[in-house]
């Protein structure tokens, strides 16, 4: 159901609610004023007939009023009031000579009652008082059925001009609903017109204050879809650029394993040289998917407070084999033991890269030390180092220093920043005097 008809219904079911309601309290409010009033007007009337002198009252009726109303071109309604006069022992004296004549005597207690007339079954509201002397007893009534018409009367006429209004009401309201939909029903057009990759954010000048949360919130939306298929798109571009030649030289090892025939050292160098494709393959294949992971994926739900110290000392001792053969010297030096929250296996990819990356490209011989402080860790080497326009260039994607002999991806350092963004670290390259390069973390 749409949201106009929705709200439709509603203003209809509401607007007929409230009706009922303001009807119900009118006429019960009118009720009581049209009571108060007609009581107040019998008891001045019951009062006014015993002021009159008694004994100049015989056994009489007045005469009926209509025929001289008539004649005045007036008229009245006969159930709007009645009286009659009675001596104490019921004897009747006066009365208005219509529905007065047919009331009976009544010598209980003084006040208002429900009555009958003689031959009616009509309700009526009677009003009986005696006189000061306890001679005479004074009756006045009216029909309730008359109070009733009245009531109804003055409701319906205090209610039909909203009667009158409120079809017109819920059509204007109706219209303003439909009026103040229409920024919806545009962008409504807008998104469905909208192309997939499009990330042009929306127009919000021209919406509700209400709609603008919902417009920003598709903004965002599209702008994390759109860096989404940016990094799809780049992950396809660099895994097509980049295994083509690893691929390309696994089949030429191939074919030489093939073409070797008996020369067993050239299948023995094309076995080994494809044994390093393979690995070289496997390497590119597994930075790249961390890579991607690591742009993609929000893993901020998964931090955890790892304490740095002990992962850089785990970290050392599994490389010390390694270290050990190139003969270089791995130092650890912990002036302090922060604990930083993060992601645990991500943290020791960084550190793995960046010492791995001073093992491989550092000469033999060489001394690698890791400073850790409370705020900030250091790697530095005394190897050849690098230039500035090539520390400059550090962390491009798919980049490596020329000259290079050992094998890479030139991801490892693009891994780092990745991560290092990702945790808020900040990470700076420099020289060390007078050789080397230095890597500080800083949080």
């Amino acid at each position: 159901m749409s949201l106009f008809l929705r709200l439709a219904i509603g203003f209809v079911l509401l607007i007929t609610l409230c009706g009922g309601v303001a009807s119900y309290s009118a006429w019960h409010q009118t009720r009581d004023t049209v009571n108060e009033l007609f009581d107040t007007q019998q008891m001045l009337f019951a009062k006014r007939l015993l002021s009159l002198d008694p004994t100049s009252l015989h056994a009489a009726s007045l005469p009926k009023t209509k025929s001289i109303l008539r004649h005045h071109r007036g008229d009245q309604d006969d159930d709007a009031l009645a009286f009659a006069i009675f001596r104490a022992d019921g004897q009747p004296l006066l009365n208005d000579g219509e529905n007065g004549r047919d009331m009976q005597f009544d010598d209980k207690r003084d006040g208002f009652r429900e009555g009958r007339l003689r031959g009616d079954d009509e309700s009526w509201r009677l009003l009986w008082l005696t006189s000061a002397d306890k001679q005479y007893r004074v009756v006045v009534g009216q029909e309730w059925e008359y109070r009733d018409d009245m009531t109804r009367d003055l409701a319906l006429a205090s209610l039909m001009p909203w009667l009158y209004a409120m079809p017109f009401m819920l059509l204007m309201l109706l219209a303003l609903v439909w009026f103040e939909l229409r920024p919806l029903k545009r962008l409504t057009a807008s998104l469905q017109l909208r192309a997939p990759d499009d990330a042009t954010p929306l127009d919000e000048a021209r919406l509700p204050k209400e709609v603008q949360p919902l417009v920003a919130a598709l903004n965002g939306l599209f702008h994390r879809m759109a860096q989404l298929v940016q990094r799809e798109r780049r992950f396809t571009s660099d895994a097509a650029h980049e295994l083509r030649s690893p691929l390309a030289a696994l089949r030429v090892q191939s074919e030489v394993i093939q073409l070797a025939d008996d020369d067993e050292a050239m299948r023995k160098r094309a076995l080994q040289q494809l044994d390093s494709g393979i690995q070289r393959a496997t390497r590119l294949v597994d930075q790249l998917l961390t890579l991607s992971r690591v742009e993609a994926d929000d893993l901020r739900s998964e931090f955890q407070p790892v304490p740095l110290a002990p992962l850089l000392q785990k970290l050392l001792i599994e490389h010390f084999p390694q270290a050990e053969a190139q003969q270089m010297d791995l130092q650890l030096h912990a002036q302090a033991e922060p604990v930083m929250n993060g992601h645990p296996l991500l943290l020791n990819l960084l550190m793995r890269n960046l010492l791995d990356n001073a093992l491989r490209y550092a000469p033999p011989g060489s001394q690698i030390q890791f400073t850790l402080n409370a705020r900030t860790i250091t790697i530095e080497d005394n190897g050849s180092g690098v230039s500035d326009e090539q520390l400059a260039r550090l962390g491009e994607r798919f980049w490596r220093p020329p000259g290079q002999t050992q094998t890479g991806s030139g991801l490892g350092i693009s891994i780092v920043k990745n991560i290092a963004q990702l945790h808020g670290i900040r990470i700076a390259f420099s020289h060390v005097q007078p050789q080397g390069l230095r890597v500080t973390l800083s949080w």
